[in-house]
């Protein structure tokens, strides 16, 4: 008797333990493309890093826009390359719609974003953006999920798409539209959340980093490029500084990841202007 009642106290610490630690489970959602994939690449071990729980998943196409999410959407196209990270193991799975990717978890963020070319166009954002959350809203099985923005980035100064000469070709130029539009998109949708990337980008472009961040023009970099991503993400969803985090990526410096990390930090404390880290 004895033991069958010890038996079903460590089954119910052990059920407890697991409610628990799903409870405390943050999951995140992108509608997006590679974006958002440089995004959240390291998310993951940044956020347990920290000690938090994680799931994060993003429905993959690469280039894809508002609009086209919207026509996938209204079609059921099972167009999607779902990758999915739960606590630092990948899966990924082809040929999903966005409705599998919806109902996979209740979800509490699902974030959106513009193509990056089309990012600094306001006037692409809409009716779609509205049309798109519509038809994720009733999908989604948190009644308290929440949606968020992600700011994208400027490209780099000598990049040769072609979508930079919607921007004059000017870095600038496309930082500051990218950077309102977003704002305006936000404002008009009651979005509350938007992860500030592009600012975090352009932060750590103001250091001894310089121009350095995009491997071809406009994707981050896969060592502090895409880290000072996910360190933007981690303390838009966390409200905890990602200074002083240990975990860098493989070929990270520790003087890089200062600089991402604090061009991350002043990103979230200042969200549409740029923070000087020369000194860094």
């Amino acid at each position: 008797m004895k033991t069958y009642r010890a038996l079903l106290l460590l089954f119910a610490l052990l059920l407890t333990a697991s409610l628990h630690a799903q409870n405390d489970t943050l999951r995140i959602l992108a509608i997006g493309n590679s974006f958002a994939d440089d995004g959240i690449e390291y998310l993951d071990e940044v956020a347990r890093s920290a000690g938090k729980h994680i799931i994060v998943a993003n429905t993959y196409i690469g280039g894809c826009s508002i609009a086209r999410h919207l026509d996938n959407a209204r079609h059921d196209r099972p167009a999607y390359l779902y990758r999915k990270n739960i606590d630092g193991k990948y899966t990924e799975e082809h040929d999903k719609t966005l409705h599998d990717a919806i109902r996979d978890e209740a979800w509490d963020y699902i974030v959106f974003q513009q193509v990056s070319d089309l990012a600094g166009q306001y006037g692409t954002y809409f009716p779609d953006l509205a049309e798109l959350m519509d038809y994720v809203r009733p999908l989604a099985t948190n009644p308290h999920v929440q949606y968020a923005l992600q700011q994208t980035w400027a490209y780099a100064r000598n990049s040769t798409h072609p979508g930079f000469y919607r921007y004059g070709k000017d870095q600038q130029t496309m930082y500051n539209e990218v950077v309102f539009a977003y704002s305006q998109a936000a404002r008009r949708q009651h979005i509350t959340r938007v992860i500030p990337t592009g600012t975090a980008i352009q932060n750590a472009r103001s250091s001894s980093l310089g121009d350095t961040l995009c491997r071809d023009g406009y994707h981050l970099n896969l060592t502090y490029g895409r880290y000072t991503a996910a360190c933007t993400w981690f303390e838009t969803f966390f409200g905890e500084p990602s200074t002083g985090i240990a975990y860098r990526p493989e070929g990270v410096s520790e003087a890089q990841a200062k600089i991402a990390q604090q061009a991350a930090h002043a990103a979230i404390l200042c969200p549409t202007a740029v923070t000087d880290l020369s000194h860094l």
